[in-house]
C-alpha cells in the first residue's frame, strides 16, 4: 500500500464507492475518467503517474478493467479489506439494478425503452474521457518515444490484435528502447451502448423454453462457468458473448441467443461494470440464487488478481528497465481510450443534439471542471427532453 495518503475507514470507502457505482455510467474509459477526477484531482488520494501505472498495469490481467481500479485505489487506502470492501461497494448499484431489469424482464417479457437517456449519456461521455485523455497525456506522453509507442499500440490494434498483446508489444517495445538507449524512454474493444430491443411474441416464446430448459439448473455447474469466465476474459461486453454462447446457448440450453444480447445490452446500459451482465444471466437461469452465484463467480477472480498485482507495481516502478515497459504500457492503454473515443463518436455524433450535448459537456469538463457524474447526469437529461421535444414536433 502507499503512503501517498491518510488511510480511509472502511465504511467511508463502501459509502464513496457505493455513489461511485451508482453514477459510473459509459463503460470502462469513462469510468477511469472519473475516477481520475475524483480519486486523483479531486481527493490526491495517489499521484498521477501512480494511478496511470495502475491503469497500464491492469490492462494486462483479465477481469473487467474499470471494476479492477476501484480495488486497486481501495487497496492504496485500506490494504487488503479497502481492496474488497471498494470492489464490492462498486459492483453492488449494478448488480442491483440488473436483478431489477431482470425481474422486469422475466415478469413482462421485454425491458422499457431507453434510447432516449442513452443518446444524451454518450455525447456527454465522450467529453469526459477526452477530459481525462488531455490530463493523463500530459504525464504520460512525454517525448517523442513514448508518443511513438502510443501510436505503435494503437496502429496494432487497429490492424486486428488483440489490446492486451499489443500492449505486450508497446512494453517490450520500451525495455527494447531503453537498452539502445542507454536510458529510461518517456514512457476493452469498442464501448457501445446498443438500443434495447423488446422481445417478439417469437422471442417470448423461446424465452419461456428456455427457463423451462433451466429448471433444476446445478448451481454449482452454473457459479463454475461463471468463475471460468471471469478467470480468463479480456475485452468488452461484446467479448463476453464469445463466451457464453457455446456454454449458455449450445451446451446447455438454458438461454436463447436473443436473451443473451438483451442481457449483453442492459450491462452496458447500467452504471457501473459491463459483467453485471452476470446478474441478469443468473436470474433468467436460476432466480434469486442463480443471481448470486453467476454474479459471485465472474467477478471473484478479480478481487485475487489484483490482490496479487498491486503491491508488485511499485516495484516495477523502481527499476530502470521495468519502469520502461510500464511507461510503455501506459502510453499504450491512453492509446486504446483514444481508439475508444473515436469509436464512439462515429456511431454517436449524427445529429445536431448530440453534437450540442458533446459541445456543452466539453465546455463543463474542460473549461469549468465540473464533476464527471454531474455532466453526464446532465447530458441524459438532455437528451431525454430533447428527443422527447423533436417527437412531438415531427
Amino acid at each position: 500500500m502507499t503512503k501517498e495518503g491518510p488511510r480511509e475507514s472502511l465504511r467511508a470507502i463502501a459509502l464513496l464507492f457505493f455513489r461511485f457505482g451508482l453514477t459510473a455510467f459509459g463503460g470502462p474509459a469513462a469510468h477511469v475518467a472519473i475516477m481520475e477526477d475524483w480519486f486523483v484531482r479531486r481527493r490526491k488520494w495517489l499521484s498521477e503517474q501512480h494511478f496511470l501505472d495502475l491503469i497500464g498495469a491492469t490492462n494486462l490481467i483479465p477481469g473487467p478493467n474499470s471494476t479492477e481500479m476501484t480495488m486497486h485505489l481501495g487497496y492504496e487506502r485500506a490494504g487488503r479489506r479497502g481492496l474488497f470492501t471498494a470492489g464490492a461497494a462498486f459492483i453492488l448499484p449494478a448488480t442491483i439494478l440488473t436483478g431489477a431489469f431482470a425481474w422486469f424482464y422475466v415478469r413482462f417479457g421485454s425491458l422499457p425503452a431507453v434510447e432516449p437517456f442513452l443518446a444524451g449519456i454518450k455525447p456527454a461521455v465522450i467529453a469526459v474521457i477526452v477530459g481525462a485523455l488531455r490530463k493523463l497525456g500530459r504525464k504520460a506522453i512525454h517525448g517523442v518515444k513514448t508518443a511513438g509507442l502510443a501510436l505503435l499500440v494503437a496502429l496494432l490494434v487497429l490492424a486486428g490484435a488483440e489490446p492486451v498483446l499489443a500492449l505486450l508489444g508497446g512494453g517490450a517495445a520500451g525495455m527494447l528502447g531503453f537498452a539502445l538507449l542507454g536510458r529510461r524512454g518517456g514512457t476493452g474493444a469498442p464501448l457501445a451502448l446498443p438500443y434495447f430491443r423488446a422481445p417478439s411474441g417469437g422471442d417470448t416464446a423461446a424465452m419461456s423454453g428456455a427457463a423451462g430448459a433451466a429448471a433444476g439448473v446445478s448451481l454449482l455447474k452454473l457459479g463454475l462457468l461463471f468463475l471460468k469466465v471471469g478467470a480468463v476474459l479480456y475485452g468488452s461486453g461484446y467479448v463476453l458473448v464469445a463466451f457464453l454462447e457455446g456454454d449458455l446457448v449450445g451446451r446447455y440450453g438454458w438461454l436463447t441467443r436473443a436473451e443473451l444480447l438483451d442481457a449483453i445490452a442492459l450491462g452496458q446500459f447500467t452504471p457501473g461494470p459491463v459483467l453485471s451482465t452476470a446478474t441478469f444471466i443468473g436470474y433468467l437461469i436460476a432466480g434469486v440464487p442463480g443471481a448470486l452465484v453467476a454474479t459471485a463467480g465472474i467477478f471473484l477472480p478479480s478481487f485475487f488478481f489484483v490482490l496479487a498485482l498491486n503491491p508488485v507495481i511499485p516495484r516495477l516502478r523502481q527499476s530502470p528497465w521495468t519502469a520502461a515497459f510500464l511507461d510503455a504500457v501506459n502510453a499504450g492503454a491512453l492509446a486504446l481510450m483514444a481508439i475508444v473515443t473515436v469509436q464512439l463518436g462515429r456511431s454517436v455524433l449524427v445529429d445536431p443534439l448530440a453534437w450540442a450535448i458533446l459541445i456543452l459537456a466539453a465546455v463543463a469538463v474542460l473549461r469549468f471542471r465540473v464533476n464527471p457524474a454531474w455532466v453526464i447526469l446532465g447530458g441524459a437529461v438532455l437528451g431525454s427532453f430533447g428527443r422527447l421535444a423533436a417527437v412531438r414536433l415531427f
